[in-house]
């Protein structure tokens, strides 16, 4: 297993840590983001069952599991947080998604405890309003981004004002097995295997339009996908952004 764990930014007490290479065979490789601000870490996107394992086991290599005071979900997909499970158990962590999926959980944590599940799950999550919210980590915070019908109804991205990096979900999702860890060097060249997925998994230009809108109001230096390379820059971040706003995709192509 080609595991690839990158230290994104270390500045001040606040560490941005990249893990990538974790999952191998039928199941979608996908990318993990950590960040650590004075001692309280926050995970992003933890993947599912075939994940937590070398998840757990890498990050405990870097942190202790006991500082994780958050697992954020952009959406409700098997490969976001099916392993929820494991890291409410063996964690005190609480877990931020949409206030869409709150009632969903449920259905994944049967096994957690017995008796008045809800009440206990209902105490670990922190449920965004549609327009987003600020989430206090550490002596910073993290700014939930709308990004809302980009593959699911209720979608977030997560953007890191200090170390200027966003968690784009499965927007600038590709397949680059083994390269994940490698950030874009020609976004033309990498348009092509973004294209597909985009066009199908993403509902329609208007989505695409506002949220590239949002973006470009805040200072990013890095965004980081879900699954397939990072881009690393302004100039490629700002190619990325041209092309995702011209984008038609989902229902403009019925």
């Amino acid at each position: 297993m080609s595991q690839k764990i990158v230290k994104l930014f270390e500045e001040d007490g606040h560490i941005c840590l990249f893990l990538t290479g974790l999952v191998e065979g039928e199941g979608i490789p996908s990318n993990q983001l950590v960040i650590v601000n004075h001692g309280e870490a926050a995970l992003f996107d933890p993947g599912g069952e075939l994940t937590y394992t070398p998840l757990s086991i890498e990050l405990s290599k870097h942190i202790s599991l006991k500082a994780l005071r958050y697992v954020f979900a952009s959406h409700q997909d098997p490969d976001i947080i099916t392993s929820l499970p494991r890291w409410l158990m063996h964690t005190d962590c609480k877990v931020v998604t949409s206030r869409l999926w709150a009632r969903f959980l449920p259905h994944l944590v049967s096994s957690f405890v017995s008796g008045n599940m809800n009440k206990g799950l209902v105490n670990r999550l922190v449920e965004l309003p549609d327009e987003g919210a600020q989430v206090k980590l550490g002596q910073s915070h993290i700014k939930a981004i709308p990004a809302h019908f980009l593959h699911s109804v209720g979608n977030f991205h997560f953007y890191d004002p200090v170390s200027k990096i966003l968690f784009s979900g499965d927007v600038g999702a590709a397949m680059t097995p083994g390269e994940d860890h490698e950030p874009v060097t020609n976004m033309q060249e990498h348009i092509p295997l973004m294209a597909g997925f985009h066009k199908r998994y993403m509902a329609s230009n208007v989505a695409c339009r506002k949220w590239v809108n949002t973006v470009r109001k805040l200072d990013i230096e890095k965004i980081v996908p879900q699954h397939g390379k990072p881009i690393f820059g302004k100039p490629h971040i700002a190619q990325f952004l041209a092309w995702f706003e011209d984008l038609e995709c989902g229902i403009d192509l019925m």
